[in-house]
C-alpha cells in the first residue's frame, strides 16, 4: 500500500466505477466481500480473472490443472515467456495478486470433474465457466444447477465466440440448449484453432456479467444466448427457452 494508506489507496483504485451510480461505494463494497470460481486459466480465463480482480473482487478461485506452453501465450494474457513450464494456477495468482493486492486467490491445480465439481463450486458465490471441452461444461452446469450458483458460461473457436449467463431455476441451463453431449469428436475445442483476441473479448464479457449478477444491475444474458462473429464484427442475441423437462434444472 501507499503512504496514503489502504482506504485511501481502495477509493483512488476504484475511482472510476465507484462513480457509477450502478456500483457506488456501497456497490464497491458488495464486491470486496464476493468470491467468484474461474473454470480454467486459459483464453477465456485470463481475460475473465485479470478484469475481475482490477474490479475487486474480493475472493478469486482458479480452477486449472495444466502447465504453461509456447502456443498459449498467443492468447493466455496472464502469462509470459519466463513462465513456460510451470503451473497456470500459480502463475495466474502471482500476476492477479501483482495487479490487485487486496484480491485473495484461492489455487485448485485440479481437474474438475463429476466427483469434485460441487465441493469446490460450493465455496464460492458465482462460476465462470472457461473451459475449453464439452464434457466439463456440462458438470460445471449440472454442479451449479444442484448448489444454486449463478453461472456465466462462453466458448469460442476460430473468430467467433458465445455467451449465456445461467441463474439456476430462473433461467434456462446449458442442457436446456444442448441436452446431450455432442459426438467425441466435437467434445474438445483444444485441436481447434482460435484468434487470440476472440476469447479476450468474451472473457472481458464475461467478467462484466459476473459484475452484473453479483451487483444485481442491468440485465445479464440470462434467458438470453449471445452470439459473436469476430470476422463481421457482429453480436446476435438468441432468446432461450427453459426446458420443462431439463434433468439438471426442471426440478429447481
Amino acid at each position: 500500500m501507499s503512504e496514503k494508506g489502504p482506504i485511501q489507496d481502495s477509493l483512488s483504485r476504484y475511482a472510476r466505477q465507484t462513480i457509477l451510480k450502478e456500483v457506488g461505494i456501497e456497490g464497491q463494497a458488495r464486491l470486496a466481500s464476493s468470491s467468484v470460481l474461474v473454470v480454467g486459466a486459459g483464453g477465456l480465463g485470463s481475460a475473465a480473472l485479470y478484469y475481475l480482480a482490477a474490479a475487486g473482487v474480493g475472493r478469486l478461485g482458479i480452477v486449472d490443472y495444466d502447465q504453461v506452453s509456447l502456443s498459449n501465450l498467443q492468447r493466455q494474457i496472464l502469462y509470459t515467456s519466463a513462465d513456460l513450464g510451470n503451473n497456470k494456477v500459480d502463475i495466474a495468482a502471482l500476476r492477479l495478486q501483482a495487479l490487485n493486492p487486496a484480491v485473495r486467490t484461492d489455487k485448485h491445480q485440479v481437474q474438475i470433474n463429476a466427483g469434485n465439481a460441487q465441493s469446490i463450486i460450493s465455496g464460492y458465490d458465482l462460476v465462470v465457466d472457461a473451459v475449453d471441452n464439452l464434457p466439463t461444461r456440462y458438470i460445471v452446469n449440472d454442479a451449479c444447477c444442484a448448489l444454486g450458483k449463478p453461472l456465466v458460461e462462453a466458448a469460442v473457436s476460430g473468430f467467433d465466440g458465445l455467451l449465456m449467463t445461467i441463474i439456476p431455476g430462473k433461467t434456462p441451463c446449458y442442457r436446456c440448449l444442448f441436452p446431450s453431449p455432442l459426438p467425441d469428436e466435437y467434445a474438445s475445442q483444444v485441436g481447434n484453432g482460435i484468434m487470440g483476441m476472440v476469447p479476450g473479448v468474451i472473457g472481458s464479457l464475461e467478467a462484466l456479467e459476473a459484475i452484473k449478477v453479483l451487483l444485481n444491475i442491468g440485465s445479464p444474458l440470462s434467458g438470453r444466448f449471445l452470439s459473436f462473429r469476430g470476422l463481421d464484427m457482429h453480436f446476435e442475441e438468441i432468446i432461450l427457452p427453459r426446458d420443462p423437462n431439463c434433468p439438471a434444472c426442471s426440478g429447481l
